[in-house]
């Protein structure tokens, strides 16, 4: 269900709620991720890169690729139309990408591909790890009744005598978003980070060739006892008053990665989970 939900509000957000192709394109998406979570010889024996045609993964993933790249273009191509005919089309991201690419108030030009790239990158990014996020915060507060106590009232209390709830009110709740933090920590949606090498280094005396896979393990980071008291601990509270953040500056709490390769889909996905 918490799948369901989270995947119909990120695809309006992104595309819109009017698509032919919205079932068969999610499919694809959860096509890749368990594609993308499987095992491939060549990972571990990059001599062996040969051996993902045998294996089949190359190919399927290239066939999900070029799929999911026909129905983006149509997507493209049909905002175009509504922009065109309606004068209350309702924006999503869609249309903020292709303003941007006839606005040409960028440095630089803004192509369908790299519309679709974008696109791509914000469905992987967003859906996985919006609803596995929500399922260990729910677990833990399941788990942790005083923790889910002291959250929903803090949430009625931010609440009280407004008639809706708005994304601005949601940015309030704190120790709500201490709890999101304490989840992330725990349970990073992604627990390996892979990464590769640009130039030759050596880390800790092991020598490192460009080129070189590496797998960073933000999970163990985030449960290491150099950096966390009762790293184990279910424990909000340790976010409050402290700067440590997720985006990427603070290298003991990386669930989403760091640098320019890190998440695109952060401040998306964030969104999303608070008023949850």
């Amino acid at each position: 269900m918490i799948s369901t939900l989270t995947t119909n509000i990120i695809f309006r957000a992104i595309v819109g709620s009017q698509c032919k192709d919205r079932d068969e394109f999610i499919s694809l998406v959860k096509e890749v991720f368990v594609l993308g979570g499987g095992f491939d010889l060549p990972d571990l024996f990059p001599s062996l890169k040969f051996l993902s045609f045998v294996t089949g993964m190359k190919p399927a993933l290239e066939s999900i690729h070029n799929k999911m790249d026909k129905i983006l273009e149509s997507v493209i191509n049909e905002n175009r139309m509504k922009r065109k005919n309606s004068v209350n089309h309702q924006e999503d991201l869609m249309d903020v990408l292709l303003n941007l690419q006839e606005s040409g108030e960028l440095d630089f030009d803004i192509t369908d591909d790299q519309i679709k790239t974008i696109t791509r990158d914000m469905f992987g990014g967003g859906i996985e790890t919006t609803t596995t996020t929500l399922e260990w915060a729910m677990s833990e507060l399941t788990k942790n009744p005083r923790v889910m106590e002291k959250a929903q009232g803090e949430v009625r209390q931010v609440l009280e005598g407004k008639s809706k709830t708005s994304e601005a009110n949601m940015q309030e709740p704190v120790y709500l978003k201490s709890i999101i933090n304490e989840t992330l920590r725990l349970h990073p949606p992604g627990a390996l980070h892979l990464r590769q090498a640009r130039e030759r280094c050596e880390i800790n005396g092991y020598k490192i060739p460009t080129g070189t896979k590496i797998f960073i393990n933000a999970w163990a980071i985030g449960r290491d006892s150099k950096h966390w008291v009762d790293a184990d601990k279910f424990w909000p509270e340790r976010f409050q008053g402290s700067s440590i953040d997720f985006r990427g500056t603070d290298f003991e709490f990386i669930p989403f990665g760091a640098g320019r390769r890190m998440c695109p889909s952060i401040s998306f996905a964030y969104s999303i989970v608070i008023p949850f």
